[in-house]
């Protein structure tokens, strides 16, 4: 296991939205979705777009950069718009009411 993180609370990130925190110089998105929550990079790898400000769609787990539209999932990382490349996720683990990131 990696170090964990605490980046948030579980009130900080209602469901449908995300937070972009920074952690170890490095801007990521946190996702929760109906309770569950996903963590990304928050840089897409097409032009660079915030991940975080995009639009996730609950019942595919999946966030579309809101600058040209390239989806991702927000479990693996994958995209189908580029075969083989994924953004980086994190495991995120809920502990009470806080919101950590494992590294």
């Amino acid at each position: 296991m990696g170090e964990l993180l605490k980046v948030a609370s579980v009130s900080d990130i209602p469901s449908g939205t995300a937070k972009i925190v920074e952690v170890k110089g490095e801007p990521i998105a946190i996702f929760n979705v109906n309770g569950s929550f996903y963590a990304t990079h928050n840089t897409c790898l097409h032009r660079g777009g915030p991940l975080g400000e995009g639009f996730v769609n609950e019942s595919e787990l999946t966030v579309e950069c809101p600058w040209h539209g390239w989806v991702y999932s927000l479990e693996s990382g994958e995209t189908a718009f580029d075969p083989g490349k994924k953004v980086r996720t994190y495991p995120v683990k809920v502990q009470g009411t806080d919101v950590f990131l494992e590294l």
